[in-house]
């Protein structure tokens, strides 16, 4: 299933990026790159990125001190006289390491014959990620985007990770038009998942419909027998199928709850404490349980049995690939001790992901509901009105106590105010300290707790500091 020879060279490195060779070896093995020198390993390759308040280039010498024995560089003098004082040092310098970075991924792709996915989306694309990935390990040896690295530099660097895996999942995210041509054309992948087209980035790019362009651009990647997975519950992409499946050259799967689609669940029955549902399969009826409540994780459960039957994993394999699924920490998790439930989801916050939060948070009709939301950032023009937006969706689902922080959330506030939400159960905060203060005084047994927000926000100070002093 996989080639034997999938080592890289320094020979391989001079070539594929049009290098020169400071000092060292032809024959070095490149294994293990990295760009941080404080987890830096004996061996390891060390690549210098450029960032906006850092030159990772000038921490060449830190690097080799470290253990690193190949170094790819751009514009830095290197110094012989301190490089030589180490054994075996190979020092390579090209015109631009991110470009030469992506390249020496694109060479790693293209020596391994295995299944890859490829997942975007404006919300779900990381819980997306881990639960196919989950799936897939039912049959592979998969290796995974760690965290939500799925960006120009984490991409790469994830595919470089490659070594005897039989399955490769990553997660492609942008900011604009255009970067995720970037990142499809590295992985190259057989299946191409869209998981929603939402208002993440918004502000960057204008309208949804061009959130949905690209989005498309994974498509650019995608092997000429490959498979598109999209969710046809989303309006955009059911629009988009449904005017463009004639003309299109390649397999679609589709999977949703509310719209026809080739993988559908019904006889949904939720709570705090996860979700059952039915689904037909050749002929046949299954039962799948998930470990995590909300509709959105059912509908990400079903995009990863829809990626699974194109690997043709048994359902029975695939059923315990999702009741076996953990969520990664800080999206959706859910804490409980002393009677009081704490949802934390503060990694990252859109409307969409948002209002699913609400939505979950508002299927308790047990216990007093309290949400401490704060700003969605980077909607630009947009912010008044999506945060307006997530106000109306805290009445519609009867939150009893809404506490928020940051200037933008003041329009959270003021719509579930408008939209019948009593005054006197809303707070309107400055900062996280005031928060945590407000929410020590106010909660008590019983209580669940939705925590949310972007991550620039910090929330997780807040979710840390309950759990720390009260449960």
């Amino acid at each position: 299933m996989f080639m034997s020879n999938k080592e890289i060279y320094v020979k391989d490195v001079l070539n594929i990026c049009n290098g020169k060779l400071i000092i060292g070896r032809e024959d070095e093995i490149c294994e293990n790159f990295s760009k941080d020198t404080r987890t830096i390993k004996s061996g390891d390759v060390y690549i210098g990125i450029k960032g906006e308040n850092f030159d990772g280039n000038l921490f060449y010498l830190d690097a080799i001190s470290k253990g690193a024995k190949v170094c790819i560089i751009q514009d830095v003098d290197v110094d012989l006289e301190k490089v030589k004082k180490y054994k075996d040092i190979t020092i390579i310098k090209v015109d631009d390491t991110i470009k030469a970075l992506q390249e020496i991924a694109k060479y790693k792709r293209s020596l391994y014959d295995i299944p890859v996915v490829a997942i975007t989306g404006s919300v779900g694309k990381t819980s997306t990620k881990d639960i196919v990935a989950r799936v897939l390990e039912e049959k592979f040896h998969v290796l995974k985007t760690e965290g939500n690295l799925n960006n120009h530099i984490g991409l790469p660097l994830t595919i470089l990770k490659l070594k005897n895996h039989e399955a490769l999942v990553v997660e492609m995210g942008m900011n604009n038009l255009g970067e995720i041509s970037v990142l499809t054309n590295i992985a190259k992948p057989n299946v191409a998942v869209i998981t929603n087209v939402g208002t993440s980035h918004i502000g960057n790019l204008g309208s949804r419909e061009n959130i949905l362009k690209a989005k498309l651009e994974i498509l650019e990647g995608l092997a000429k027998d490959g498979v598109l997975v999209i969710n046809k519950d989303n309006d955009l992409l059911k629009k988009w199928y449904e005017e463009n499946i004639e003309n299109i050259n390649y397999k679609v799967q589709t999977y949703g709850i509310k719209e026809k689609s080739d993988f559908m669940a019904y006889n949904i029955i939720g709570t705090e404490n996860g979700s059952t549902y039915n689904i037909d399969n050749n002929n046949n009826t299954y039962n799948v349980k998930i470990k995590i409540g909300g509709e959105h994780f059912v509908l990400n459960s079903l995009c990863a049995i829809s990626v699974a039957s194109i690997f043709h994993i048994s359902m029975n394999k695939i059923i315990n690939g999702i009741l076996n699924f953990e969520l990664t920490k800080n999206r959706m998790e859910i804490k409980k001790k002393n009677n009081i439930t704490i949802i934390n989801d503060c990694y990252n916050a859109n409307y969409d992901s948002m209002k699913a939060a609400l939505d979950f948070l508002g299927t308790n009709k047990n216990n007093r509901k309290i949400a401490i939301l704060g700003d969605m950032l980077e909607l630009g023009e947009f912010s008044e009105e999506l945060h307006k937006k997530v106000g109306m969706e805290v009445s519609k689902n009867k939150i009893d106590i809404l506490i928020t922080v940051g200037d933008n959330s003041r329009n959270i506030s003021s719509s579930a105010k408008n939209n019948g939400m009593e005054e006197s159960n809303i707070f309107d905060l400055s900062n996280n300290k005031e928060a945590i203060i407000k929410i020590k005084s106010i909660m008590k047994e019983n209580d669940i707790i939705l925590i949310k927000a972007s991550n620039g926000m910090k929330f997780k100070e807040i979710v840390d500091d309950i759990l720390k002093d009260y449960i």
